[in-house]
């Protein structure tokens, strides 16, 4: 017999996942597991990486859906994508995964480069518009704690992301008005740790780090779920003060 789960009136109990650049929404299934078992109910964004407009508009699509106030989380580009959809009155709080926190004037392309560049990363330059992942790093550099099979497979699924998406410039971000957790991944060869760790401490929220790779959501999603259920459980305590 299937138990059916009560959601539970003291927390937010919609969760919404963003996927990054170089990926698609189905890494976050191990996750999405998790917290549906959790009683969560889950959505996941299908953002095309096209533009950082583009793919606000498609996570808001997702938002407003919503019968409720959700935590929307984003994984690497798609922490830039949260840092304005997330701004919609249906976001209670916000989930960095080893992902970028832009502030107000500031482009991906400029705070990535004001880090040494790793040697690992295998974020290529523009092609026809889009960039791609250097299929011969992408495990070291984006997938290092997973199985070379499932590295290679994400590899050769990738979706490129829109070059324009690296000079866009950000708007007033949603982590200066909404309660905000972030994950650095310690053993990241595509964001830098250090700019994570600078993104967490930024926003002025809960921050943890997990000792993984870039894609530390399907590698680690027990500890990754549990930081979201915490924000579910708590985004809301200070609308009750």
């Amino acid at each position: 017999m299937q138990t059916t789960i009560s959601p539970a009136k003291d927390r937010v109990n919609n969760i919404v996942l963003v996927h990054g650049a170089f990926a698609d929404g189905s890494g976050w299934q191990r996750v999405y597991t998790i917290l549906k078992a959790r009683g969560y109910r889950v959505s996941v964004v299908g953002n095309p990486n096209t533009s950082v407009e583009e793919d606000v508009l498609a996570t808001q699509r997702v938002l407003d859906r919503q019968d409720g106030p959700c935590i929307l989380v984003g994984h690497s580009y798609g922490g830039a994508i949260i840092t304005t959809a997330g701004n919609s009155a249906k976001v209670a709080g916000l989930v960095y995964v080893a992902a970028f926190a832009p502030d107000k004037g500031e482009t991906l392309g400029a705070l990535l480069a004001s880090y040494p560049h790793d040697p690992l990363s295998g974020i290529g330059e523009p092609v026809d518009g889009f960039v791609w992942y250097d299929l011969e790093k992408f495990h070291a550099g984006f997938a290092g704690d997973l199985s070379r099979e499932e590295s290679e497979f994400m590899s050769d699924s990738q979706v490129p992301v829109a070059a324009s998406a690296f000079g866009h410039v950000f708007g007033e971000p949603a982590w200066r008005s909404k309660p905000t957790w972030y994950i650095a991944a310690s053993q990241d060869h595509s964001i830098p740790p250090a700019l994570e760790r600078f993104f967490g401490k930024r926003t002025g929220g809960t921050f943890s780090e997990i000792d993984g790779s870039h894609l530390i959501f399907i590698s680690h999603p027990e500890e990754v779920a549990t930081v979201i259920e915490a924000a579910a459980v708590n985004a809301l305590i200070p609308a009750r003060n």
